[in-house]
């Protein structure tokens, strides 16, 4: 299994359009047949996911998806900072 952390701050005029995108990518997402769990998590302007894959190959299906590309093109201008991406591995 494969546990990413996506962390995307809004600029604080863009709050509700972010989450807008972002609830449609977690729509999406969530029906990736490789994804176990795709969570959001929010805070003032932060946003956090917490994906949990099967497989790498999953992972680099959905890497691929239009709406995740179209997701990170069109946030990029509505984003006070760039998306931060951690891929962890479990350790307890």
């Amino acid at each position: 299994m494969i546990s990413i952390t996506a962390i995307i701050k809004s600029k604080k005029e863009n709050i509700e359009d972010v989450k807008n995108m972002i609830q449609n990518l977690v729509t999406q997402t969530r029906k990736e047949e490789a994804c176990i769990r795709y969570d959001l998590h929010n805070t003032e302007n932060v946003f956090i996911i917490w994906e949990e894959w099967k497989d790498q190959s999953g992972l680099d299906i959905h890497n691929n998806q239009p709406y995740l590309v179209d997701f990170i093109s069109k946030s990029e201008a509505f984003l006070s900072a760039p998306v931060q991406v951690y891929k962890t591995i479990q350790i307890l």
